[in-house]
């Protein structure tokens, strides 16, 4: 028998105590490079023995010999090191029975559960799921590096949220079928916090100014809120770009952040952090130009830079400059314009001047577009609101509107997009929109309490986006104290291929208000009304409709005088009191304008719409006009400020009175909070009601935030808002000191069930007789 150095040997062990020979074994061949040889033999047959969950199959595929061949040392040490490398056995040995190969192996333990104790920082499911990345999982073939590399991930995970005490020691016990559970054990100690942030090198701000700037803070009144107390390698990053955009934006061009230093104290409960900076000096913009394929559009291009000659140099103005060039670039299709801006610095007299340098690429065009996330929604529900289409120019305009109209469906809680350049090209992008929807079917059936209305029952059944064809459908049955109503209607915006809309509606309403509030009457209405829409843009929409309409007008002893002289002269009783009824063909025209960023949500954009209602045709000839306007711009990235206007006028035709079921009412939420439900304007003289009015102008303001802990969504917020507005009779005129103004606080949330708004008002110039009401509260409507 002779041992062989760097190779595999084989032998046959001549002994009259053993059937098999020993071939190899995986430590031998392996790990020291030699084993016993033996000489070349014609396999029989193949036994794999000692394997508990691994497939015999598995084992066959792997070994580089199959039953008839000649078995030899190169192919004994392939065999072994494949079967090793594939992580499942910790031994392998290989023997020779009488011209049978056996396969002997030890498999390694399976892990059967990973868990953790004590773990309050972290939810248990995500750390699960992390470990899992890295090899440590259910399932999963133990292996001790495997779990140590997981122990000290962990540890690197606490010590970013600033839990530099954490201990962690990790349970391994065997059970049954060669499998182990592993337990993580964790000690969490106490949050390091921040006792102190030094800043050395400034002189041109101060360290109050700094600090101002940062995400990190000592300890304070609403830290254990922000936990900007607690220590982060990602915020501090974060906040030295912050202090270095903050030099850049005000000229310190050449502003380094030197180096920054953190101290630990030996208990690991405080912390110290020490920044320090080179401000440079502040440089002034001389002259700016641009250079390289401009496409003979150099001034126009120019035109775009915001930085200007004389200014002092701005950071964010030059990022911003880049950025409008690139994106002008986009819109001829130059996706992957490059812009760079290069400077020419005169260190001597702090002058700086800019040579813009563009570079456009190749032209792009989108190859695919691709939709998910809509499990309900149909593709082409979503794809026909798209105004980029396949094998055009990429334009991100058109992608942006696109995003924005598919987010004004109302279908979806997001609607993200991305335009990654396609795998293979250089000249062609895909365009990706992923949604996530939400429901828009709805069914009730109960009863609700409101301040105004008091205990209401409904039964409704209404879906926004019917099987997913984006029709509206909605079978409304409500019945309360004041109001009544059954209506069907349905809407299909895409009537017609080129998107003409038609909407119907059939409805029976009863309304008897409150005689507290605007009178003792009640009245009847039944009719149904078609309207179209026609697209003149892709935001503008003009509406065209006629309707039929029948009213019955009852009133008593106790209704307004205005309602009483109505009924008179509207074929009623000479008295005014009983009932008129008076049948009505109003035709519509409207014109709207939808350029939110979304339709429930919005932080950006406009929403207009103007109606026009004629009716000369049937009894009570009457016009009257509606215009509404809705703008929202951002502040800041949590902040948007939204202003809401309206204006509504309506006017008798021919000598004819303006019909008081037509009325203009305000005061409550949606209009001016703070006033009771539509108690503003004059009142009866004998009943003291509300009457409402023919001429109506509102006005409300409102700063919305994101509300503390709600991240990203927007569904949930509050606001700050002032409010404005009053009513006025058909022949009084709209008098400034007779409007009312309030100003409070509010929550709003779309809620599974419906919008709804709460709101704390302070009237700011009630009058004698004005009904106060401080908290409202609304579901069903929004801003």
């Amino acid at each position: 028998m002779k041992l062989h150095q760097d190779r595999f040997a084989l032998s046959r062990i001549a002994s009259p105590h053993f059937r098999r020979s020993l071939i190899g074994g995986a430590v031998l061949a392996v790990c020291a490079g030699h084993a016993y040889a033996v000489a070349p033999f014609v396999v029989k047959d193949i036994r794999v023995e000692g394997i508990q969950r691994t497939e015999a199959g598995t084992v066959f595929s792997y070994l580089p010999v199959r039953v008839g061949e000649t078995f030899d040392d190169d192919k004994g040490t392939a065999a072994i090191k494949a079967l090793y490398a594939t992580g499942f056995f910790k031994d392998v040995r290989l023997e020779e029975d009488n011209g049978v190969l056996v396969v002997l192996v030890e498999e390694r333990p399976a892990i059967a559960s990973v868990d953790f104790t004590g773990t309050k920082e972290f939810e248990k499911d995500m750390l699960v799921k992390a470990l899992r990345e890295i090899g440590v999982g259910e399932t999963k073939i133990f292996d001790k590096a495997s779990v140590d590399r997981a122990e000290q991930e962990l540890k690197r995970q606490y010590l970013s949220h600033g839990l530099y005490g954490v201990k962690i020691t990790t349970t391994i016990t065997p059970i049954e079928r060669n499998r182990v559970n592993v337990m993580f054990n964790v000690d969490e100690g106490d949050i390091a916090k921040i006792k102190q942030i030094n800043i050395v090198g400034n002189k041109v701000f101060s360290d109050k100014e700094l600090r101002k700037l940062l995400q990190l803070n000592t300890s304070g009144w609403f830290t254990w809120y922000s936990k900007a107390d607690q220590y982060s390698k990602q915020k501090l990053t974060g906040d030295l770009e912050t202090i270095k955009s903050w030099y850049l934006n005000h000229g310190y061009l050449e502003v380094n952040v030197e180096s920054t230093q953190v101290a630990i104290t030996p208990d690991k409960k405080d912390i110290y952090l020490t920044i320090n900076i080179t401000e440079g000096e502040k440089y002034t913009v001389t002259g700016v130009k641009v250079d390289g394929e401009t496409f003979g559009r150099e001034q126009e291009l120019k035109n775009l830079i915001l930085l200007k000659p004389g200014q002092v140099y701005s950071g964010e103005l030059q990022e911003a400059s880049n950025k409008r060039i690139a994106d002008r670039l986009a819109s001829f299709g130059y996706a992957f314009a490059n812009v760079n801006a290069n400077p020419e610095i005169n260190r001597d007299k702090h002058e700086v001047a800019f040579t813009f340098f563009i570079d456009p690429g190749k032209r792009a065009y989108v190859r695919h577009m691709t939709i998910s996330g809509n499990t309900v929604t149909r593709d082409e529900v979503i794809r026909r609101e798209f105004r980029q289409f396949e094998s055009s120019w990429y334009d991100p305009n058109r992608v942006k509107i696109s995003r924005d109209r598919v987010d004004r469906l109302g279908y979806f809680k997001d609607v993200t997009v991305e335009t990654p350049e396609s795998q293979g090209t250089n000249d062609q992008v895909d365009v990706n929109i992923a949604v996530t929807e939400r429901p828009t079917g709805n069914f009730q059936i109960g009863g609700a309490f409101s301040q105004a209305e008091k205990f209401t029952f409904t039964a409704a059944i209404t879906q926004a986006n019917f099987a997913g064809s984006g029709n509206t459908v909605g079978i409304e049955l409500n019945t309360s104290k004041y109001n009544r109503t059954v209506s069907f209607s349905q809407t299909n915006p895409y009537f017609t291929d080129d998107g003409v809309s038609r909407a119907f509606q059939l409805y029976l309403r009863t309304s008897r208000p409150p005689a507290v509030n605007i009178g003792s009457y009640t009245v009847r209405q039944t009719g149904a009304n078609e309207t179209f829409g026609v697209p003149f843009s892709d935001s503008d929409m003009v509406y065209f409709g006629a309707g039929l309409e029948r009213t019955a007008l009852e009133t008593d002893e106790s209704s307004p005088t205005l309602y009483k002289n109505f009924v008179a002269q509207n074929g009623g009783p000479a008295s005014g009191i009983g009932d008129a009824k008076t049948n009505a063909v109003p035709f519509t025209i409207a014109w709207g304008r939808d350029t939110r960023d979304s339709a429930t949500t919005p932080t950006r954009g406009r929403y207009q719409r103007a109606n026009l209602e004629v009716d000369f045709i049937g009894d009570a000839k009457y016009y009257r006009m509606i215009y509404d306007h809705e703008w929202y711009r951002p502040v800041t990235s949590w902040m948007t400020l939204a202003l809401k206007g309206e204006l509504d006028y309506g006017h008798g035709i021919g000598g004819h009175a303006y019909p008081v079921f037509k009325n203009f009412y305000g005061g409550g939420i949606g209009s001016v909070r703070g006033y009771e439900s539509s108690s503003l304007g004059i009142v009866d003289p004998f009943t003291y009601d509300a009457l409402g009015g023919s001429k109506r102008v509102i006005g409300n303001a409102e700063l919305q935030f994101p509300f503390p802990g709600s991240g990203q969504d927007r569904s949930l917020r509050w606001f700050t808002f002032a409010d404005t507005g009053q009513v006025f009779q058909e022949n009084e005129k709209i008098r400034a000191d007779q409007f009312r103004y309030s100003a409070g606080i509010g929550l709003s949330w779309i809620s599974p069930v419906g919008p709804l708004k709460l709101s704390y008002a302070k009237p700011l110039n009630a009058k004698p007789g004005d009904r106060l009401e401080r908290f409202q509260f609304q579901m069903g409507t929004g801003f």
